[in-house]
C-alpha cells in the first residue's frame, strides 16, 4: 500500500512540483497512488495529458464521459487517440440520447435550473457512475489556470469536493506552450470541439466546482 495521497501537504507539495515538468509531475505523482484514473473530453489539447500520462502509465484507467455531443471532428480525434496509445479506454453515457433530448426539450438556457438539470443528466450523473466503478485516489486532469476564472483560484493539486486528490500536471501552460509541446512530440489537436453543459468557452463545466 502506497503513502495516503491525503496526507500530502499540498502547498509544500504545489511548489516543489511547480518547477517540474508535466511528466515529471506524473511520475512523482504515481508513487503516491494505488488506483490512479485520467480523464479526457477529448477537447483542444487533449493529446498532451494523454500522451504525458500514457508514458509514464500505460495502463492507467482512462474515463470519457461523452454527452453525446461532441462535433464528428472530435469523435475522429477520440478514436485516434484511443488507437495510437491503445487506452485503457472507458465510456460513459448518459441514460437517454441526445436526439431523445433535442426532440424532448432541447438544450436548455444556461444559468437556468432546466440546465443545472441538463447538466447533472449528461455529464455530472455518468461522471459519478464512472467514480463509483473506478474508485481512484488519484484523478489525473487537465485544468490549466488560464481557462477561467475559478480553475485560476486552484493549483497543480487540489481536493474536489468528491474528496479525490486532482493532479494537472499542465496547470500553468498557456496555449502557446500547450501547442510546442505537441509539436515537440508529433501529437495532433482539435478544436472544433463543443460541450453543451459550459456552452460558453469560460464557463465551468460542473465536474470542477
Amino acid at each position: 500500500m502506497k503513502n495516503n495521497v491525503l496526507q500530502l501537504d499540498l502547498a509544500k507539495a504545489n511548489k516543489f512540483l511547480k518547477e517540474l515538468e508535466p511528466i515529471e509531475i506524473i511520475e512523482w505523482m504515481m508513487n503516491f497512488s494505488d488506483n490512479p484514473m485520467l480523464t479526457t473530453n477529448f477537447g483542444p489539447y487533449s493529446a498532451s495529458l494523454i500522451h504525458a500520462v500514457n508514458t509514464v502509465n500505460k495502463n492507467i484507467n482512462v474515463v470519457w464521459c461523452d454527452t453525446g455531443y461532441n462535433t464528428s471532428q472530435t469523435y475522429d480525434y477520440a478514436h485516434h487517440l484511443i488507437d495510437r496509445f491503445s487506452l485503457n479506454m472507458d465510456v460513459y453515457r448518459p441514460k437517454s440520447t441526445s436526439i431523445y433530448k433535442d426532440t424532448s426539450q432541447g438544450i436548455p438556457f444556461i444559468d437556468t435550473p432546466e440546465h443545472e438539470l441538463f447538466t447533472e443528466e449528461v455529464k455530472l450523473e455518468p461522471f459519478n457512475r464512472a467514480l463509483k466503478e473506478h474508485q481512484p485516489d488519484v484523478w489525473f486532469t487537465n485544468l490549466r489556470a488560464d481557462q477561467n476564472e475559478h480553475r485560476s483560484t486552484l493549483d497543480i493539486l487540489h481536493i474536489g469536493k468528491d474528496g479525490i486528490l486532482k493532479v494537472s500536471p499542465f496547470f500553468y501552460y498557456s496555449e502557446f506552450e500547450l501547442e510546442l509541446y505537441l509539436q515537440e512530440f508529433g501529437l495532433p489537436n482539435e478544436k472544433r470541439y463543443y460541450d453543451p453543459t459550459k456552452v460558453l468557452a469560460k464557463r465551468e463545466c460542473g465536474l470542477h466546482l
